[in-house]
C-alpha cells in the first residue's frame, strides 16, 4: 500500500464539498483526486478513476449517497452526512466510518485512520507473510505456521512468535497493536496485554482462558489468560 492514499470526495453541496476537501488537505498522507458535486457524473468516471476510498455525502438529488456505495466494486467508504437516520443503512453496506456534518478536523482523522486500517487488512489478507525484524535478522514470517504471539519476559519491546511445532522467535521494538494491524484480522484475536492468538488453534476456552489444541513440550495443554478488558472483542470474534 502506498504512503500516500488517494481520496475521492463526492457532495452536492458546493460549500460543504470546499470545506471537506480543505479538511483532507489538512491530514498527512491524503491526497483528494478528485471532488464531484454531482454524483451521476462520478458513476460515469468511475472505472477510469484510480483511488484507494472514498467519502460520500448520503442526501443527493437523483441517486444518493447509498446507491453510489454499492457500486465502489469493494473500496471502502465514508460517510459524512447531516442526517442521522441512514446510520443503519450505512453499516449495512459496510461503511467504514458515519461521520455527521459540521466536520471537525479530528473526527475526520478518526474516520481516515480506520480506512488506513481496513487497507492494511486487506493487503495483509492477500499475503500469506509479513518481513520483520527479528533477533536473527530480517525474517518472513509465515501466518499460517504462528500458534501465538507472547510478549517477552526478558525485553518488553520484544515480542516472542511461538510456532506450531513449538519453536520460537523474537520479534524485536514491535508492539502487540503494531502486529493487531500487520496479522489477518480474521485469524488473530488478542486475548490479554501480553499475548495474541491464531484463532484457529482454539481448542475450547472458558470465561478466563483459552486453550489450544497444541500441546507443550511437556506434553500439557497449553491455557492462556482470557482477560476481561478483551473478552468482548474475542467472543464477538470468534462469532462470526
Amino acid at each position: 500500500m502506498s504512503s500516500i492514499l488517494k481520496c475521492i470526495l463526492v457532495d452536492d453541496e458546493i460549500l460543504g464539498l470546499k470545506y471537506l476537501k480543505m479538511l483532507c488537505e489538512q491530514i498527512d498522507d491524503i491526497e483528494v483526486v478528485k471532488a464531484f458535486v454531482d454524483p451521476e457524473l462520478f458513476i460515469n468516471e468511475l472505472d477510469n478513476l484510480e483511488f484507494d476510498f472514498c467519502i460520500l455525502d448520503i442526501e443527493m438529488p437523483k441517486i444518493n449517497g447509498l446507491q453510489v456505495a454499492n457500486l465502489l466494486q469493494n473500496k471502502p467508504f465514508i460517510f459524512a452526512t447531516a442526517y442521522k437516520e441512514y446510520a443503519t443503512d450505512a453499516f449495512d453496506l459496510d461503511a467504514t466510518d458515519y461521520i455527521q456534518k459540521p466536520i471537525k478536523k479530528e473526527r475526520l482523522q478518526q474516520a481516515i485512520d480506520k480506512i488506513k486500517k481496513r487497507l492494511q487488512q486487506t493487503i495483509n489478507q492477500q499475503n500469506s507473510f509479513v518481513q520483520l525484524n527479528s533477533d536473527k535478522g530480517k525474517i518472513l514470517l509465515q501466518f499460517n505456521q504462528i500458534l501465538y504471539i507472547s510478549t517477552s519476559t526478558v525485553e518488553s519491546r520484544d515480542k516472542v512468535v511461538i510456532y506450531n511445532d513449538l519453536s520460537e522467535l523474537t520479534l524485536k521494538n514491535i508492539t502487540l497493536d503494531n502486529l493487531s494491524e500487520i496479522l489477518p484480522e480474521k485469524n488473530f484475536v488478542r486475548i490479554n496485554k501480553r499475548e495474541i492468538i491464531n484463532m484457529q488453534h482454539i481448542k475450547y476456552f472458558h470465561s478466563e482462558s483459552v486453550t489450544l489444541d497444541v500441546l507443550s513440550k511437556e506434553n500439557k495443554e497449553i491455557n492462556l489468560v482470557l482477560s476481561e478488558v478483551y473478552k468482548a472483542n474475542f467472543v464477538d470474534r470468534i462469532s462470526i
